[in-house]
């Protein structure tokens, strides 16, 4: 057990801190502080010691050094229980210190404002917190760290059950979880000091250190005999819609629900105009955009009534009764929007078990990361659509304006199938999604399945080339007018010749989106 007799207090943070305070000054434990923490307690009305009242030595280099001091440090770190250090405190006049109250500068704010002035971000960058957290946390059998506010009723309770002392067992849980903070601030730190002075705001970093926190535990992963839990990002970006979703419906989400949800989330915010997008294990089965929300949302079910039972639906406007109403005889598992009029939310509500999301819709976050034994792949988000100077025309045959936009809409939607993928689309709505298949030929022929006729004058677009006329051939033998695709094959004029042949236009991009 630690007696808890001094105190030293040093907050960016000062939630919390007038009750803490108040019950050190109520059971005479003496508080030593940092300049601004100090004034604080005082305009509470207690008596605390200015730390340069205790060293000897006034804050220097606009406090930049405050509690870097043998007789802070020394009184932190010496272990009572070994003679050597209890002759130093006496020898030096060195009183011990028994719990440390410290949290660090809000680093964070600077990665929320996106700060660019290096010499702003450096001066948010704790050095005397840092090393308070690690002193204290490394003489936990001694010495109590509280690393955040959440901490302090659980630490005045325990000092309350146990008459001032505090469990030694317990306070090795607080070091560990403020070695933690350490850890993620000085990772935090390192990643936006790389992005800003190696300028690779594009590009992948030298160094990566990715910082996740457990947001939640989930009912179990991919299948009930998986356990699972679902952790956020803090290593560089916000934007993902974890980070900032409100859940107003239904059961918790579960590992499936969540990862279905990024997928529909991920292709809703590629459109400026009034979207749906409806998903079922990862991939797309409906897309649409209208100028209406309810009449892309009825576009988009069209597609394949079918596999949207059970899917996950994803809109980029405010969602209104008409809209919902598309959705209200149809079992669905999640519904994400950045908002929903009262009238909508009660359909979606009546559903029963319906999880009803609201998302604000933002950019891709900074990295993509997929897992490998031993090690991550890491890749920036496909963010490229196309770029209008790198659009050729390979046919004789040119397409028409309506054409030209529908096979750039569902050039669109392709970056979000699993390759091989086929899309294929009327105006901009999509008729038939080919998924996931090892050969380009039959993820064409499952759009075609899943378009039911429909893809009769519709257009085609393929995440990547083909390396033979095949898609080409079927393509005509199932009406389809246009193709959009990235070309780069040995074999390219094959298919182009193809299309002369069977009276198909076709597109090139010079850019592929596969996605495993």
């Amino acid at each position: 057990m630690i007696p808890i007799k001094t105190a030293l207090i040093s907050v960016s943070d000062k939630s919390g801190l007038a009750d803490l305070a108040t019950y050190f000054a109520k059971h005479n434990i003496s508080m030593i502080a940092t300049g601004g923490t100090a004034r604080f307690i005082r305009e509470l009305g207690y008596h605390v010691t200015e730390v340069s009242e205790v060293t000897g030595f006034p804050e220097i280099l606009g406090g930049r050094v405050k509690t870097l001091h043998p007789i802070i440090e020394g009184g932190i770190l010496a272990r009572r229980d070994l003679k050597g250090d209890i002759n130093d405190l006496i020898t030096h006049n060195i009183n011990p210190i028994d719990c440390v109250v410290c949290n660090l500068y809000p680093f964070e704010k600077m990665i929320n404002s996106r700060e660019t002035s290096l010499d702003k971000v450096v001066e948010e960058i704790d050095i005397g917190g840092i090393t308070l957290l690690r002193a204290s946390a490394k003489n936990f059998k001694h010495v109590v760290i509280l690393s955040s506010p959440s901490q302090y009723p659980f630490f005045i309770e325990e000092l309350e059950k146990n008459h001032g002392f505090f469990p030694s067992n317990l306070s090795g849980q607080f070091a560990i979880q403020a070695f933690l903070k350490s850890s993620v601030y000085d990772s935090l730190i390192a990643n936006y000091l790389s992005q800003l002075m190696e300028n690779q705001t594009d590009d992948v970093p030298s160094y990566l250190s990715i910082i996740m926190r457990k947001k939640s535990s989930l009912r179990y992963g991919e299948n009930p005999h998986q356990k699972a839990a679902l952790y956020e990002d803090l290593s560089l970006d916000r934007q993902g819609f974890i980070h900032n979703y409100q859940q107003f419906g239904g059961k918790e989400l579960s590992f499936n629900n969540l990862y279905d949800t990024q997928a529909a989330y991920s292709l809703v915010r590629e459109f400026d105009q009034p979207a749906t997008v409806i998903v079922k294990h990862n991939n797309p089965c409906g897309v649409a955009i209208d100028a209406e929300l309810s009449h892309s949302a009825a576009k988009a079910l069209e597609c394949d009534p079918v596999s949207a039972f059970g899917g996950i639906i994803a809109f980029n406007r405010t969602v209104d009764p008409d809209t919902a109403m598309v959705f209200k005889s149809l079992f669905i598992e999640v519904v994400i929007a950045p908002d929903f009029q009262p009238d909508a939310m009660k359909i979606f509500e009546a559903k029963k078990n319906l999880r009803i999301l609201k998302a604000p819709i933002n950019s891709p976050a900074e990295y993509d990361i997929k897992k490998l034994d031993g090690g991550y792949l890491v890749q920036n988000p496909d963010r490229l659509s196309y770029d209008p100077n790198q659009l050729k025309t390979v046919t004789e045959l040119t397409p028409s304006d309506q054409e030209r936009e529908s096979l750039l809409f569902g050039w669109t939607v392709a970056k979000h199938v699993k390759s091989n993928a086929i899309i294929l689309t009327k105006g901009l709505q999509t008729v038939g999604i080919g998924a996931g298949q090892m050969s380009r030929i039959d993820s064409f022929k499952i759009a075609c399945l899943k378009a039911g006729g429909k893809e009769i004058g519709s257009v085609l677009a393929s995440d990547a080339f083909f390396p033979f006329p095949d898609v080409v051939e079927a393509a005509a033998e199932h009406g389809i007018t246009a193709i959009i695709q990235p070309g780069g094959s040995i074999h390219d004029q094959d298919s182009i010749d193809a299309c002369n042949r069977l009276g198909i236009a076709m597109i090139f991009t010079g850019i592929r989106h596969f996605r495993h």
